[in-house]
Order: C-alpha cells, then structure tokens, then sequence
C-alpha cells in the first residue's frame, strides 16, 4: 500500500490535530520533503508533537522515515508517469486541460494497480462464496458507490442472479429483514463511515444475511461491520467530491467479484451473457 493511498484511507478516522497534517500532506505530498516538522507543524496550525503522532498513525517511527519513503514514492511515479502528475493528487487551476487529464488518468492507474496488488484473495474467495450461494443479493451506496452497486447488480442479472439495488435508506433496511432465502448483502462506502451504509449492513448482518463491505477504510465502522472486507487504494484528485477515482477502484472490486463468480459456473455465464446478447440485439440496431 502506498504512503499517499495510506493516508488518503486514515483521514475520515484521525483525531482533528492530525487530520490536519493528513489533509495538508494529501493536497501537496511534495510538502514532506521540502519542509521540515517544525514547518509542517505551522503549515498544519498543530504542534510538531501532533505530526509525530500522524507518522506513528500510519506506520513510521517518526518524521525523518516518512521523508525518506515518501520521496522514493514521488521519485518512482515521477519516472512512471508524467512530470506534472506524478506528485500526488493536487490539479491546479494553473493546469492545462492536457495536464490535468493527465494527471487525473495517473491516478487511476494507481487506483486499480494498488486495488489489485495489495488485494486479499482469501477474502476476495469468501466473499464470492457467499454471493455464489446466495438466492437474494441486496446491494446499497449512497451518491457514487450507489453508481458502482448498480454496475454490479447489472452484471450479476444478466448471468441470471437475483441481484436488488436498494436505492431508499427506508427501503434497504426494510429489505435486510425479510426472511427470503439465503442473503448477501454487500455495502459501498469510500469512507467507512456513511451512516446509512453502516446501518444497512449491521441489521443485514442482524438477519442472517452474510455481509460484504467495499470501503477504502481498513478499520472503518463499515468494514468492522462486515464478515468480508475489501478495501480499495485510493488517492482522490482535488475535485474529491466528485468521487472520480475512488469509484475506478471500487469498479475494478466489483469487476473481480463478477469474474469470480462468473467463473463459478462458467458455461452457464457464458450462455446467459450470450442469450441476453441476442435478446436485446434488436434494440441496439
């Protein structure tokens, strides 16, 4: 897991005084190198004690070790990727379009590269067990993870799964609580921490029903919740609201789920995306 996705994953958990160093750090990563903690420390309106305490938050000893790592890391995206947007998530109103689309497509290459390397197959396996086995799917997201739980329930139908997105809070948790069957319930969530989510997969998980979390936020509410976690590595651009490159990754998840199961019965996948095909030909020419 790189340092960036690290502390772009830590920051909805960290107490306000390291928020801060977390939120600085993740506009302009290059802000580690050239400055020093007592630096940081003003840049950041905290103490140095705080920017220690944030290193030790996300795995280093002190500040000198995070310099050094975060360095390399900038140094081997430098040469992977464009000059302009190797150094971190910042698009600057000084951006060319060219230059921010270029920096906006690294990102999503980081996105789906770190998602699959650091990826826990075993968990990855048990998850697709669950929803192999399932006779009912109940899939939920609030804002753009509703646009991926909706990516997956149309995969998931067309290879004939009893697959629901549950677009109303009301409607979901209602939904959790009907005895239909053997249930999987599986909860988008970037941050961990949407209440809804949360409240959806907990009563699922109340139920009966096995559970499933797709959060960036090892240690989130929402993946303590779930019987299965898998996490995404992410580092938003400064147009995070838009949700952009978190939902990239959280496809590419949903992407390994579908093939997993798909591969479960893979010539009985292959006849119904072939027959779906055909079906809907017609509306196509």
């Amino acid at each position: 897991m790189s340092i960036q996705s690290t502390i772009e994953a830590a920051v909805s958990t960290l107490p306000p005084s390291l928020a801060r160093v977390a939120a600085v750090i993740r506009e302009n990563p290059s802000i580690v190198i050239d400055m020093t903690i007592n630096e940081l420390a003003n840049a950041c309106s905290t103490s140095v004690a705080s920017v220690v305490r944030f290193c030790r938050a996300i795995g280093f000893s002190g500040y000198a070790p995070l310099r050094m790592a975060l360095a390399t890391e900038l140094g081997k995206e430098a040469a992977q990727f464009s000059p302009r947007g190797a150094f971190g998530s910042e698009i600057s109103d000084e951006d060319s379009l060219p230059e921010a689309v270029s920096k906006l497509a690294a990102l999503e290459l980081l996105a789906i590269e770190e998602t699959v390397a650091q990826l826990d197959f075993d968990v990855l396996e048990a998850a697709i067990t669950d929803i192999d086995g399932a006779e009912r799917i109940l899939l939920y997201g609030i804002g753009a993870s509703q646009f991926v739980a909706e990516d997956l329930a149309h995969k998931l139908l067309r290879v004939g799964r009893n697959a629901h997105v549950l677009t109303d809070p009301h409607e979901a948790i209602a939904a959790t609580v009907l005895n239909a069957g053997p249930t999987v319930a599986v909860g988008f969530s970037h941050s961990g921490v949407t209440p809804e989510t949360l409240r959806f997969l907990r009563t699922a998980g109340d139920n009966g029903a096995a559970t499933i979390a797709v959060t960036s936020a090892k240690g989130s509410p929402l993946a303590d919740a779930a019987d299965h976690a898998l996490f995404t590595e992410v580092r938003e651009s400064t147009f995070r609201a838009g949700a952009m490159v978190s939902r990239i990754a959280q496809l590419s998840l949903v992407d390994c789920l579908f093939i997993g199961v798909a591969k479960r019965r893979f010539a009985e996948t292959v006849d119904a995306l072939q027959r779906t095909r055909e079906a809907t030909r017609a509306l196509r020419d």
